[in-house]
């Protein structure tokens, strides 16, 4: 195995300066921290990892608290979680995955142990439980998702509040007045989700200002569940014409419903929805949505780590961040005006 002696033999240096190009502890030259830099990848070497915790009283680890449940759209939970993982090794750290079934256990547990030295916690909840146990521990943390309290901590999230409005005055000006919107299942809106709660309260503000009929009704996102809700809203309201779906699930499950049910999309009704573009270019027609990056949440996420470790570090008081992604609508194939 490759140790911090042979790197130093290989550029020409000592032990010593080897180990303060790695840490940055000290200014080095600009010519030998080159020369280490490429002894280094020369030999390739990795600094022992226990050492390295030893001597700096840091893990060089994030745990990244993950959700496991069935409510949750897999695809994109992935895409957040490479996005850390890519973003702090670029800072030189390894990612610890945690699952969120653990709650304020996995959290205590984490920070009793000293395993990572901050922790990223995704499918936030308005209240949820296991921020006033990061409170308390004096845990360095970054939130994917916007809480109700969320004072000594950092937090990034897309803006979906204004994301639902988007929805809403995309299909007012198309002159659409009765809109359903069809949400993820009961049990997102019953734990508070904020994702689901902060979109549902943009559109309906919005709707208000734009004179917009709507009604919400949730659904579970399987074809059955689907055809459910969509009988209820013709029932309930028949004139309905646009449809906003924030329900990765009940996507493909109401364009179907719709075609056969005798209704055009997007002559006889309009359908917005909020997914990733990779989805909605999937479909046919092609979908209108609104979206934001995920990569993006997983980066800031990071970044924010960073600084509050930082902060840390120099004996400072880390900023509390609050970071909103603005997101995007992109017009294509389903959404129209409104039918006469």
């Amino acid at each position: 195995m490759v140790t911090i002696a042979d790197v130093a033999r290989h550029a020409g240096v000592s032990s010593s300066t080897v180990s303060y190009v790695l840490s940055g502890k000290r200014a080095i030259s600009e010519e030998t921290r080159r020369r280490v830099r490429s002894s280094v990848q020369a030999l390739g070497y990795h600094p022992n990892a226990g050492a390295r915790a030893l001597a700096a009283k840091r893990s060089h680890i994030i745990a990244l608290m993950v959700p496991l449940r069935t409510d949750v759209y897999v695809p994109v939970m992935m895409e957040i979680a490479i996005s850390v993982t890519t973003a702090a090794r670029q800072h030189g750290f390894d990612v610890l995955l945690i699952t969120s079934d653990e709650g304020p256990g996995g959290v205590r547990r984490i920070a009793a142990s000293g395993l990572a030295d901050g922790v990223v916690l995704m499918d936030v909840e308005l209240d949820d439980e296991r921020i006033p146990v990061l409170r308390a521990q004096g845990t360095q943390a970054a939130l994917i998702g916007l809480a109700d309290d969320a004072r000594g901590l950092s937090c990034v999230d897309h803006d979906f509040a204004a994301a639902g409005a988007l929805c809403a005055d995309h299909l007012a000006d198309l002159g659409h007045r009765e809109i359903a919107f069809i949400g993820y299942g009961s049990g997102v809106y019953h734990r508070h989700a904020g994702y689901a709660e902060r979109t549902l309260a943009g559109f309906r503000d919005r709707a208000g200002q734009r004179g917009l009929r709507f009604l919400h009704r949730t659904c579970e996102g399987t074809y059955e569940s689907t055809a459910g809700t969509l009988a209820r809203v013709l029932a309930d309201r028949p004139g309905t014409t646009g449809f906003v779906v924030q329900n990765e699930g009940a996507i493909g499950p109401l364009l179907s419903l719709l075609r056969s049910g005798g209704r055009t999309v997007p002559e006889d009704a309009s359908v917005v929805a909020l997914c990733q573009d990779q989805l909605a270019e999937q479909f046919a027609p092609r979908l209108t949505a609104v979206t934001g990056s995920a990569q993006d949440l997983g980066r800031v996420a990071v970044d924010q780590i960073m600084r509050r470790l930082a902060a840390v570090h120099d004996g400072g008081r880390p900023a509390d961040e609050r970071v909103l992604l603005t997101p995007v609508l992109t017009v294509r194939d389903s959404t129209g005006p409104a039918p006469h």
